[in-house]
């Protein structure tokens, strides 16, 4: 699971459910003329009210979060998880708004429920149920509602394929050692015709420096039109295969970093975190790290 790839709306969604949580423990009636220390049942003395609003909002909740979090949806019945969540959340908050209205349920036929109405538990309940309902229906169609619920980390410098070389011979910078060996070194010649330090001949100079302009063009890396770079999506969007069917291989989630390592005209090839690899073929409004 992914907590970066959860949105705006799904921030909403869970302080929704927190919210119902805490109206669940508060008053759900309010009697007219009763005094501040009468003994009125929360919400969990209701079993219709406990199971049509109080569990079916959190497992709604539970759901439409659990769904973003997920790397790839998960379906039940033919159904996305976020799917199920929103119809719980939608059958809360209906069922709470009977409650409402209704508080004292049949009492009302035969006037044994005159003077109650809906308490403060009751009343928090139905502002949390509809607000959730509200937020997990609006969030993949409002704009502001799918942006990242949280900032996604500055990943480090990508570093080229096969690390960086540390020195050694042909790296540019790195001292290079001589032909003739080391000097001061038991062994090794100490002087005479070509060995470095002393004093050659005229005539071998332009080969000398012919030479060297040859290691320093072998030193220079390969110049490259594409560096790999990391980047991030402002919505998820997926990520096919590079034979080009159209079944995706992964979605590429907000809040997350991704490598990109190969450029296809407009679209990029990515690596996610576990090493799969695809196109992505709408780069529009991407960061890059």
């Amino acid at each position: 699971m992914n907590i970066r790839s959860l949105t705006r709306g799904d921030g909403v969604v869970i302080a929704a459910a927190v919210l119902l949580l805490i109206a669940s423990f508060l008053d759900i009636y309010s009697v007219e003329g009763a005094s501040d220390s009468a003994d009125i049942p929360s919400l969990w003395g209701s079993g219709p009210i406990v199971l049509g609003v109080v569990l079916a909002g959190i497992i709604g909740a539970a759901l439409v979060v659990v769904a973003r979090a997920l790397p790839q949806p998960r379906k039940v019945a033919g159904l996305d998880l976020g799917q199920f969540g929103v119809a719980f959340a939608v059958f809360a908050a209906w069922c709470a708004l009977g409650n409402v209205f209704d508080p004292a349920g049949a009492f009302d036929n035969d006037g044994g429920g005159s003077g109650i109405g809906a308490g403060t538990g009751l009343i928090l309940a139905l502002i949390a149920t509809v607000v959730m309902a509200a937020a997990a229906v609006a969030t993949p169609l409002v704009p502001a509602l799918k942006g990242a619920l949280l900032p996604a980390p500055r990943p480090a410098q990508p570093q080229p394929y096969g690390g960086q070389p540390q020195g050694g011979y042909g790296y540019p910078g790195a001292q290079q050692p001589s032909y003739g060996g080391q000097p001061g070194q038991p062994g090794q010649p100490q002087g005479g015709y070509g060995y470095p330090g002393q004093q050659q001949p005229q005539q071998s100079q332009p080969q000398q420096a012919h030479a060297a302009q040859g290691h320093a063009a072998q030193a220079q890396p390969p110049a490259e039109d594409f560096a790999p770079f990391w980047f991030a999506v402002p919505v998820p969007r997926p990520l096919f295969a590079e034979d080009g069917s159209p079944t995706p291989v992964a979605e590429l989630a907000p809040g997350t970093w991704y490598l990109a390592v190969e450029q296809r005209g407009s679209a990029l090839v990515a690596q996610t975190q576990d090493g799969r690899r695809g196109v992505l073929q709408d780069t529009s409004g991407i960061q890059r790290g």
